[in-house]
């Protein structure tokens, strides 16, 4: 079963090439209310890495959320090739549905070469074994929610997830604004680096916003909380493995203007940092009496 999951998500990220810059992915409903940012994340990644000749690598992506996407169809993929120079390459990609832009990346890809390393050492925690998974949700606990919330509480997704500070999210405390989370796939897959890259993409989009309510006792499951990514930005520094466990730590320094940024470091779990990335996001908490369409 997990296995089916991994692999239908490492499928997702295979798009279908329409010319020689364009490419059409597939959308899924996870049971967010509209297409998972991270899913656009990886499938541009995606997009970008086949316009590219050579061994390069991305080490970083920016990227703006312009228009909700559409989980019931595809999104195309138009790839600009900015430039390609001696060591680094550079590609812009926009995705499109409907005719509109829906989101905007930029990505610049670097060939291997050795150089001065240093990193912050990853955050003392338990490790993964020595955590539970998270207990899911009771019946009445869903019953209380949206129908997407309970569609994304009840599907088994293709990222195993174990926080090491786990909170309610049906009635989540106040807490400080940070958090560290395990992940990895759930089932394996190969050893391609550019497909590893794009998995983290995806999984990059879990949990970053989130951050920024632990303070304020609010969540994205309730139902007069309105939350939505803005921009993402993400630095690769070291090759890693997505099916192995990486822990993601999370902060939050900041939320004003119904936004909150967050940042987060990846590590494997031999303590390299392999990733960091960045966000700012809309929080909007909305009259009580306000429901969803």
């Amino acid at each position: 079963m997990t296995a089916s999951v991994a692999a239908e998500l490492v499928d997702l990220l295979r798009l279908e090439r329409l010319e020689d810059n364009l490419f059409r992915g597939q959308s899924r409903d996870i049971g967010t209310k509209y297409v998972f940012g991270g899913q656009v994340l990886g499938q541009a990644l995606s997009a970008a890495q086949q316009t590219l000749a050579g061994d390069r690598h991305v080490h970083s992506i920016h990227a703006y959320f312009l228009r909700a996407g559409d989980v019931e169809n595809p999104i195309v993929y138009d790839v600009d090739r900015t430039r390609d120079g001696n060591s680094f390459s550079v590609r812009r990609v926009t995705a499109i549905q409907h005719g509109k832009p829906i989101f905007v990346f930029a990505a610049s890809f670097q060939e291997d070469e050795p150089g001065n390393e240093h990193q912050l050492a990853m955050p003392t925690v338990p490790p993964p074994e020595d955590i539970e998974p998270v207990a899911a949700p009771t019946a009445e606990q869903l019953a209380q929610l949206p129908a997407k919330a309970q569609r994304w509480l009840s599907r088994m997704g293709p990222f195993e997830i174990r926080p090491v500070y786990p909170r309610d999210e049906v009635k989540p405390p106040k807490r400080p604004p940070y958090q560290q989370v395990w992940f990895r796939l759930t089932g394996e897959v190969g050893d391609s680096r550019v497909l590893h890259q794009a998995l983290l993409a995806y999984a990059s989009d879990f949990h970053l916003l989130g951050t920024a309510t632990f303070p304020h006792g609010i969540s994205y499951y309730q139902p007069n909380v309105q939350m939505a990514s803005l921009d993402h930005a993400m630095w690769f520094h070291r090759p890693f493995r997505a099916d192995d466990w990486l822990l993601y730590s999370l902060d939050s320094p900041s939320a004003q203007g119904a936004r909150g940024l967050a940042r987060g470091q990846i590590y494997a779990r031999d303590g390299r940092l392999v990733a960091s990335t960045a966000q700012e996001g809309l929080i909007r908490v909305l009259p009580e009496a306000w429901s969803p369409n």
